[in-house]
């Protein structure tokens, strides 16, 4: 299972940093990816980094959004600038084992409200 932290109540236009963390290295050469679930939404993929540092960014936070990954520290970031209201949403990272998710975290919260 991987783990999500830094999120946080934020006014727009402010920054945050989210991060990814696991243990026993799964994370290293592994694609990590970023989504997040607005209530009453679907699932909506942000970000996703390959084990190549290869990243994709969604369309709608394109410019704002950035992923990045530390393999000495077993850690993926999202470094999310320029929050908006709709980018409100519990924040979960994920990745691929043998074609399957693993057991979902419990996210981090981003709430940007002035």
């Amino acid at each position: 299972q991987l783990v999500e932290s830094g999120g946080g109540l934020v006014q727009p236009g402010g920054s945050l940093r989210l991060s990814c963390a696991a243990s026993g290295g799964i994370i290293q050469l592994s694609d990590i990816h970023w989504y997040r679930q607005a209530p009453g939404l679907q699932l909506e993929l942000v970000a996703s980094i390959t084990g190549g540092a290869i990243t994709y960014v969604a369309e709608s936070v394109k410019g704002r959004f950035t992923i990045s990954r530390d393999n000495a520290k077993n850690t993926v970031y999202l470094q999310m600038n320029r929050l908006k209201p709709e980018d409100t949403a519990a924040y979960y990272c994920n990745m691929l084992q043998d074609g399957t998710f693993l057991q979902w975290g419990r996210g981090t919260q981003v709430t940007v409200t002035s």
